[in-house]
């Protein structure tokens, strides 16, 4: 049993969490002991929020009555893009200012503990197929479907990152010379795929039914455009709004081709899809099927199951933590 750390850092908050685990063969395990997390969306300063992580780390060392040299190590998770090797955050879309920043040496000089740094989507990808969805499979994809449209790859039973730890952004491919802007690109899968996407895409159609008078349930006027939410659509969409209804078959019918081309190229056995999947997979994924029925291989969407994420509201903290484990 190895004591370890779990730093979780998003744009609108950060985690921080202790717990316990084993990544070895036949006693896999990862327990949560303490969590706490702070919010980060007004605070602008990397330096600062680093910090604060610090002293919420010593704090709940203390609480524990643990000291570093207690500790097994760190994992951190973050959006990309990232350098792992390095420890460095490169500007991802959701950190502005972030550019970069050597967090594991920041991390590593205030505390003296070895820290290792992941995308967020590889380190869930790690998560779900150590103890969610994925588990037991050699060959699975991981996809987040949240603020951000992002791919975690387990291939041949290992993570697979890429020459330069940036395998896996598939929501930086452009399904259409216009759509919804996603990852800075006009027409990305992100721009289908995605809480920031599906919000964009459902502002453009309600615009376009403001504007020749018709009435749309989940939003009055046009001077409340900016108030639409993924969520405010799927909740319309689940009362049954028409209209909303479209919109989330428009993001499951570019889900579907992108899953096609994965599911082409890499022949996994899982796809494991979190976030606003998981929570609207009836809205999304009849449209989804549709595609990858018509578009794929048979010998590859045969063998393959598209499943919600296991670990729901969990798989962040457990993310990190895995992270501090996985050699």
């Amino acid at each position: 049993m190895k004591r370890i750390i779990g730093i979780d850092i998003g744009g609108t908050k950060c985690a921080v969490v202790t717990g316990r685990g084993s990544l070895d063969r036949g006693n896999e395990y990862i327990d949560v002991v303490d969590r706490m997390s702070f919010p980060t969306a007004q605070i602008k300063d990397p330096e600062k929020i680093l910090n604060n992580i610090c002293d919420e780390i010593e704090k709940l060392l203390d609480k524990s009555g643990e000291s570093v040299s207690d500790i097994a190590g760190i994992g951190i998770s973050c959006g990309g893009p990232l350098d792992s090797d390095r420890g460095l955050i490169l500007s991802p879309p959701n950190l502005p200012g972030w550019d970069e920043i050597p967090v594991v040496n920041i991390v590593e000089k205030r505390l003296g503990i070895k820290t290792k740094l992941q995308n967020d989507a590889d380190a869930c990808a790690l998560a779900e197929w150590k103890f969610g969805a994925g588990k037991g499979s050699k060959n699975m994809i991981f996809l987040t479907f949240g603020t951000g449209f992002g791919a975690g790859l387990i291939l041949n039973g290992r993570l697979y990152t890429g020459a330069s730890n940036m395998a896996g952004e598939i929501g930086h491919i452009r399904m259409e010379n216009f759509g919804p802007v996603g990852y800075g690109k006009t027409g990305s899968m992100e721009g289908f795929c995605s809480g920031g996407g599906i919000a964009k895409l459902a502002q453009m159609k309600v615009l376009e039914k403001l504007q020749c008078g018709e009435k749309i349930s989940f939003c009055e006027s046009i001077d409340k455009l900016d108030e639409i939410t993924a969520k405010t659509v799927g909740d319309a969409a689940e009362a049954g709004d028409v209209l909303a209804k479209e919109i989330y078959e428009i993001s499951g019918t570019y889900l579907g081709k992108g899953l096609s081309v994965l599911i082409d190229l890499l022949n996994p056995e899982k796809i494991v899809i979190g976030s606003i999947f998981a929570r609207s997979k009836n809205l999304l994924w009849p449209s989804a099927k549709k595609v990858i029925d018509k578009e794929c291989l048979k010998f590859s969407s045969s063998v393959c199951s598209v499943v919600s994420a296991g670990l729901g509201e969990k798989v962040g903290d457990i993310a990190s933590l895995t992270i501090a484990l996985y050699d």
